[in-house]
């Protein structure tokens, strides 16, 4: 195994492995750490999905740590710390806590941060991430219900949650390719630097990252940043040959769609749907904290809907509903309130007849994922930058689209169902 990824939330981890698997790596995900009784020998690549994004850094920190010794066991030769793309994080962590506790597991001195994806709009220049050519704090993450972005220099955001030394790799280092990207990096390390923050506005500069990266123990950073390691690991300058898959075996069953993100790209997703006559259930988070609502209504509401098309049920808000509530239930309550509510729906949907299923939500996925108890997936075709179909490789047997809350096209609900078989 050349390479063993740690993702700090599901849909980050599909992402992850949807780029090593295009570009030519032999790709599974586990959900989870995963036990010893799941083959992973045939795998150039391996993504272990938690769910860590925004729980306790301590607690962080050993679900990664535990994650990084399974993946070292299973043979992995370097180790990949996977966050979002929007540098989702708060001045505590995890994003650095993490780093700081995987650069000591590897031993190693130094790594760098990258969170680029030229081809959903995260770009970064000059330390500073913009989202579709937005400043990330002006952007709509300033309003993110649980890690609020205020402040684009990821620099600093980096060095609020590390006692390491944070440094920068500039645009015009990245531009130069990979040698001098090499000679960036030994200047930063000979500076003092432990981490660096790394410029890249194109794809190019991605696989020009991955290639003078490519040696580290250790790499940080969105999946865009592994863009360029497959061709390393192969000693290949070239990408692999584009897949030319756009279709996906999937079990029989009824479809469903289950949105808890509340960021503007699923609330926009959910508005297309619902404006073109997809059946819709919203979940209440004052009504279900209440007991006016509980998870037997959404099914309830599900037993009388016509089998032929897809459905949907969701708690998608706008940011000033989404404060509200978290004013008068408590920010993290407010959302653990949907996400049982979700996880309980999700729980009696292979009884139902529903074996497609689209999640859009790093948090909600997550919440599904361990409901239905997925173990492990096979990836399937791009849907959107980003996110592919999914299919499981144990249990029962369901077709998954595991959408991160910011990805997708407006009609992304409406289209990926075309693609099953």
């Amino acid at each position: 195994m050349n390479l063993g990824c740690i993702a700090d939330d599901l849909t980050g981890a599909t992402d992850l492995a949807l780029m090593l698997a295009r570009e030519g790596m032999r790709t599974v995900q586990t959900i989870g750490v995963p036990g010893q009784d799941l083959d992973l020998s045939q795998a150039d690549a391996v993504v272990v999905a938690l769910k860590s994004r925004t729980i306790p850094p301590r607690e962080a920190v050993a679900q990664s740590l535990a994650a990084a010794e399974a993946l070292r066991k299973a043979g992995a030769q370097h180790l990949f710390f996977k966050y979002c793309s929007t540098f989702d994080s708060t001045d505590e962590g995890n994003i650095g806590p993490v780093t700081e506790a995987l650069l000591a597991f590897t031993d190693s001195d130094f790594t760098l941060a990258c969170p680029a994806f030229p081809a959903n709009g995260r770009t970064v220049y000059k330390g500073h991430l913009f989202v579709n050519g937005v400043p990330l704090h002006e952007s709509s993450m300033k309003d993110h219900p649980l890690t609020p972005m205020r402040d684009s220099n990821l620099v600093r955001v980096l060095q609020r949650q590390t006692a390491l030394p944070v440094g920068l790799v500039v645009f015009e280092d990245v531009n130069a390719g990979p040698d001098a990207i090499r000679k960036a990096f030994e200047r930063e390390k000979a500076a003092g630097r432990r981490i660096v923050i790394v410029d890249a506005l194109t794809d190019d500069h991605l696989r020009a990252i991955g290639h003078a990266a490519a040696d580290l123990p250790l790499i940080t950073g969105g999946s865009g940043v592994a863009m360029g390691l497959p061709a390393a690991y192969r000693g290949d300058v070239s990408p692999a040959a584009s897949s030319s898959i756009t279709t996906f075996d999937a079990p029989s069953g009824r479809e469903i769609i289950l949105a808890g993100s509340c960021s503007s790209a699923t609330q926009r997703q959910v508005q297309v749907a619902t404006e073109t006559g997809v059946p819709a259930f919203r979940l209440d988070p004052m009504a279900l904290a209440s007991g006016e609502m509980t998870a037997q209504s959404a099914l309830a509401w599900l037993s009388e809907q016509s089998a032929d098309r897809p459905v949907l049920i969701y708690s998608t808000a706008a940011p000033d509903a989404v404060q509200d509530v978290q004013r008068r239930l408590g920010r993290m309550n407010a959302g653990e309130v949907v996400e049982h509510a979700l996880a309980d729906i999700a729980r009696a949907l292979p009884a139902a007849g529903f074996t497609r299923i689209i999640v859009a939500g790093g948090e909600t996925s997550g919440a599904v994922v361990n409901a239905l108890d997925v173990k492990a997936l096979s990836i399937g075709p791009e849907i959107d930058p980003g996110v592919p179909w999914t299919r499981t490789l144990a249990g029962t047997d369901l077709a998954l689209a595991l959408k991160s809350g910011n990805f997708g096209a407006p009609d992304f609900f409406l289209k990926a169902w075309a693609m099953l078989r």
